[in-house]
């Protein structure tokens, strides 16, 4: 278990225990987290957008071309988004802070 902090879009920060190999989307879809996810991870919209914090941001994998063509989509993109799909907790993600931004575009490429 990885301990993540949900920053929710009104600044209250909810500590989840998560299940390593769980992507962010399935943690907060387990934990009641307002994270949308409509295409439920497989990287056609943009709607579990996230910011993560700088310090964690630079140890995590570069995104694919597949994922930073719908960052492109995402409401509120900055230097350090991702999608909460792409990104699988272990142990390295220990007590990091994704912020959840107040709101989504949902552009939905089919």
């Amino acid at each position: 278990m990885t301990k993540i902090i949900f920053i929710e879009p009104n600044g209250n920060e909810k500590t989840i225990e998560a299940e390593n190999g769980l992507s962010i989307l399935e943690v907060a879809h387990n934990n009641g987290i307002d994270l949308e996810g409509a295409c439920e991870g497989s990287l056609a919209c943009s709607t579990c957008h996230i910011i993560v914090e700088k310090s964690f941001f630079d140890n995590l994998p570069d995104p694919s071309d597949e994922e930073e063509d719908m960052l492109d989509l995402a409401f509120g993109l900055t230097h350090t988004s991702r999608l909460g799909c792409q990104i699988i907790v272990d142990e390295k993600l220990e007590g990091m802070k994704v912020k959840i931004p107040s709101g989504t575009r949902n552009m939905n490429v089919e």
